[in-house]
């Protein structure tokens, strides 16, 4: 496993390069194509970092084999990644981009209140806990036939809130306030083509790093024992969701709330549609089905994590780091919780 934790480090920076290119080279898009910033952050950023993520349960369920156990057992992951993902965006991400805006705080004095558009982000969190909740409802279902309706009706309503994001009437980002483009550092006003060449390479940079990081996690919870929807559920998505946590960290680093925060709502609305829509039409989306218990337990979590910030955001009309880091804890709890049950297992 040596060699595993080495790859582990080598795949986590190009994950960081790629995070640093991609958010350069999204902020010239931007401005160049004049985006708002819920399209910005919600949607290009949110569905480009979401990939890796996506493309998990996909694979582990297509190409899991004509064998009944390695169906089954590619069934479990995936379930695990779908559910995964949203548990990380809703819990993790919001703690560290919550923490970022804290240390923040105390080294640079800006305000604790994080400064986003709250009407953007609690139109993502409304879009997020409805959607999520069908989801979520459809696994107690005594029947499967309801299943792939609900699939296609989670797709519509992706659709409805890409719509929504491309009509608002959101601000554009200052160019003023703009680092330089890194494939053209001495170039003021680098041309289009060569700004959506960077977000192609850091988009690369991304899923590339995920997956071989990914790749080398399989290895080593392997070696630790570890079941395999403890894998799908905590370590796969830690590491697929390291894009919209470095990139949401760099964006309240340079004081654009908005894009930090729309990039993980964002990807919430996205994640709780189209994997789940997949989950709902190819997999045993079922709450009593073995250990998908495990992984539907984390949904209880997501949802009082999302419940608790669009509550604090319509009660106090603000968002602080504090609320961030309070309703990230929620990881921590469950994490703490599925130790607890392993070493009873063993």
């Amino acid at each position: 496993m040596a060699g595993a934790f080495f790859y582990l480090i080598v795949f986590l920076f190009v994950i960081l390069l790629g995070a640093d290119v991609f958010t350069n080279s999204l902020e010239w898009l931007g401005q160049k194509l004049q985006i708002n910033e819920g399209v910005l952050g919600s949607v290009l950023a949110a569905v480009g970092t979401a990939m890796p993520e996506t493309l998990i349960p996909i694979i582990a369920v297509v190409f899991s084999g004509g064998v009944a156990a390695a169906q089954a057992q590619g069934a479990e992951i995936g379930v695990g990644a779908i559910l995964g993902a949203p548990f990380m965006l809703s819990t993790l991400a919001m703690f560290v981009t919550g923490l970022t805006a804290f240390i923040l705080v105390k080294r640079r004095n800006r305000p604790a209140t994080m400064q986003v558009d709250l009407r953007l982000l609690r139109r993502d969190m409304s879009f997020f806990l409805t959607t999520y909740g069908i989801g979520i409802s459809a696994a107690f279902l005594p029947v499967d036939w309801p299943k792939p309706l609900l699939a296609v009706l989670l797709l519509g309503a992706y659709a409805y809130y890409v719509y929504l994001q491309i009509t608002d009437g959101g601000g554009v980002g200052d160019a003023d306030d703009l680092s330089p483009l890194h494939l053209a550092r001495r170039n003021p006003n680098p041309p289009l083509g060569i700004v959506i060449g960077q977000v192609v390479v850091g988009l690369g940079l991304i899923v590339g790093g995920a997956y071989f990081f990914v790749e080398n996690i399989k290895v080593v919870s392997n070696g630790l024992g570890l079941p395999p929807v403890i894998l799908a559920l905590v370590v796969a998505p830690f590491a697929t969701e390291l894009p919209e946590k470095i990139n949401s960290v760099l964006w309240v680093r340079r004081g654009k709330d908005t894009l930090a925060l729309g990039n993980i709502t964002g990807a919430m609305v996205f994640q709780s549609c189209i994997p789940i829509a997949f989950g709902l039409a190819f997999t045993n989306w079922n709450v009593s089905a073995g250990s998908n218990r495990l992984a539907f337990l984390s949904a209880a979590i997501t949802i009082i994590s999302g419940v608790y910030i669009i509550s604090a955001m319509r009660l106090r009309g603000r968002l602080s780091w504090r609320t961030l880091m309070i309703a990230g804890s929620g990881y921590f709890v469950y994490l703490t919780a599925l130790i607890v049950l392993i070493n009873v297992m063993r």
